[in-house]
């Protein structure tokens, strides 16, 4: 179970970056994640939460602007996959499979990454415009991300 969670919290990265470690953070400050002890007990520091919320709220901004780059080019790609490793290891931490959880993380940034370009641009070219896209993607990765977080054991 957790590791289809770091998965899918590794896709919600590839959606949004920044969406998916502020809801990790959040879910080990209150507590729902317990990374006392692990290399990434960072997440759960008091103002952790704080910043990468206000990172995943400029995401959100800067991705409505017509000149951001492609998530497909290499650093933004990177990052996603890097930063879903990052929140699957966090969600597998505590059960002994950091790495599991790394690995099922970054598979989810992959997919993440692939499959929410291929959407987003079938959903604007069924609009005939970016933004409805954009908007019902970032939904996805917020609801996502929350029910993700609310599914921990």
């Amino acid at each position: 179970m957790l590791m289809l969670l770091a998965f899918l919290m590794g896709v919600i990265a590839g959606l949004r970056a920044m969406t998916a470690p502020a809801a990790v953070s959040w879910a080990a400050f209150f507590g729902l994640l317990n990374l006392e002890g692990t290399w990434l007990a960072f997440l759960g520091y008091r103002f952790t939460p704080s910043i990468l919320t206000v990172l995943a709220i400029g995401e959100l901004i800067t991705d409505q602007l017509p000149t951001t780059p492609s998530r497909k080019l290499l650093l933004p790609f990177a990052t996603r996959i890097i930063v879903g490793g990052l929140c699957g290891g966090a969600i597998a931490a505590k059960s002994g499979s950091l790495l599991g959880g790394l690995v099922a993380g970054a598979l989810g940034g992959i997919v993440g990454t692939l499959g929410g370009a291929e959407g987003r641009a079938r959903l604007a070219a069924a609009f005939g415009k970016d933004r409805p896209a954009a908007l019902i993607e970032d939904s996805v990765a917020i609801l996502g991300a929350l029910l993700i977080v609310g599914a921990l054991p």
